[in-house]
Parts: C-alpha cells; sequence; structure tokens
C-alpha cells in the first residue's frame, strides 16, 4: 500500500510542475497501480482538477488528457469508428469494468508498464505524447526514456489509421502474456509487440498483411523476447507469429471477437 504524507489538488499546470520536482512528490493518475507498490512519498498531487479527463476531437486527430478513465477510450464511438475498432478490442480485457473507469491513459503510458496493451496499441497507431514543458514527442521516442519529472498532458492520436491487437493471457482479466497491435501505414501495416516482457517495441513497418506466416516468424526472431512468472521465451517466439498475423488481419478486417 502506497502512503503519502500531503495530498494537494492542484490548481493549475504550473502548480503541478513545480511540486513534481522534489523526488519526494508523485503524480498519482488513477492510483490504481501505484498505491499496490508500497511506494513512500512526502506529497501526492491530484491533476483530476485541471480538465485533462477529455477526448477532444480536431480536424486531423483525437487529443485526448492524461487523466481520461480507459473505459471512456473503450466505449468512445469516434475513437473506436475511425481505428476499426482497436480501443474496444484493446482495453476490454484489462482486469474489470471498476479497474477501467478509475485507471487513466495517462498512469498506463507515463509507467511504460511493459504489460501495457494501452501502449502497444497507441504505438502501432503511431501516437505522440504531449509534455508540459517538453511539448510534443514521439510516443516511441517517449516510451524507450527513462522516466522524468515532466507532466504528461495529452496524447495525440492521428486520425485515419485503422488498426488491429490481439492478445494472449492466462486468465480472461490477467494481465497480457503477449500482445501484438498492427496499424495501416502506406506500403503496409506497422507491427508492435508488447508483453515481451518489457516495453512495447515497434518489430517492424511496411509489412504485407496477407504475407505469408514465414515472414512473422522472420519479424518474430529480430524482436527481444524473454521469460517470466506467465510464460518463457521459447513460449513467447512459438506464439509471436500467429499474434502478429492476426493483428495484421484485424487490422484490414476490423476487431472482432474470434
Amino acid at each position: 500500500m502506497a502512503t503519502y504524507q500531503n495530498y494537494v489538488m492542484a490548481q493549475s499546470l504550473e502548480e503541478a510542475y513545480a511540486l513534481n520536482q522534489k523526488k519526494s512528490s508523485v503524480i498519482v493518475a488513477g492510483n490504481m497501480w501505484l498505491r499496490m507498490c508500497g511506494l513512500r512519498r512526502q506529497t501526492a498531487i491530484d491533476l483530476s482538477g485541471l480538465g485533462l479527463d477529455r477526448v477532444e476531437e480536431t480536424e486531423d486527430a483525437f487529443v485526448i488528457g492524461a487523466m481520461t478513465p480507459l473505459r471512456a477510450l473503450e466505449t468512445h464511438d469516434a475513437l473506436n469508428r475511425e481505428t476499426g475498432g482497436a480501443f474496444a478490442a484493446a482495453l476490454a480485457p484489462i482486469v474489470g469494468t471498476q479497474l477501467r473507469n478509475t485507471a487513466t491513459l495517462g498512469g498506463s503510458v507515463y509507467s511504460r508498464f511493459g504489460f501495457s496493451d494501452v501502449s502497444t496499441l497507441l504505438l502501432a497507431l503511431d501516437a505522440a505524447v504531449v509534455l508540459h514543458h517538453r511539448g510534443e514527442v514521439p510516443l516511441a521516442v517517449y516510451q524507450q526514456e527513462p522516466w522524468d519529472r515532466d507532466i504528461l498532458t495529452h496524447v495525440r492520436i492521428p486520425k485515419g489509421v485503422r488498426a488491429g491487437i490481439v492478445s494472449v493471457r492466462q486468465s480472461k482479466t490477467d494481465i497480457p502474456t503477449l500482445v501484438c497491435a498492427a496499424a495501416m501505414e502506406p506500403g503496409g501495416v506497422r507491427l508492435v509487440m508488447g508483453a515481451r516482457p518489457a516495453r512495447a517495441m515497434i518489430a517492424a513497418e511496411g509489412v504485407d498483411p496477407d504475407a505469408p506466416t514465414a515472414v512473422f516468424e522472420e519479424i518474430t526472431q529480430r524482436v527481444p523476447l524473454g521469460g517470466n512468472l506467465r510464460a518463457s521465451e521459447a513460449y513467447r517466439r512459438k506464439v509471436a507469429p500467429v499474434l502478429l498475423q492476426r493483428a495484421a488481419r484485424a487490422c484490414v478486417e476490423g476487431n472482432h471477437d474470434d
């Protein structure tokens, strides 16, 4: 259980940023995973009063506030229509509705969880993060950086990109043993692999979604994989080509239940 000495409801991003420069402070986001890690900090900073809990649609992108619950993305009609149902497919298996009503987009993205379905899908969609101090940064860059004390305020997702995502789990609501996503791009699909068990990474780009299985097997061999309590490296290497191929097909055909 995490413990904090002070709880601050930030009145502005400037206040939150200043407070967060101290190592004794932490942004709590939805406080779902954080509260279970035994963390001890002087100050917990809450961003829920700053209007960062909504999805804004522009002419060419969806701009999503960091405090937006995962459930809001799972059920967002325009977002799912634009991506071929990818958000509903990616988020529905995560634990349960109660958690998804509280867990936030920003909490998932900032934490760079190795098991994150969210980051895997966003990386396929060529998303970018918007930081209070640094401004906009491609997620592909941000995903590989160490944690810092800037504040993630939004995630920007370009329009016009269909995606597919599939995963394998030990049980229906468990975190994924392996998750693969694909998104359309000029010349083919971008393939992303998460729960490797490490941070999601782009596995390949410009792949023909109708390519034979051997192509997906060759891609898998280039991706660093490992083992943990959920599965061995050998198991992940066995199932990865199948998941990559299914994700590529879902990208073209739309996400659906088997």
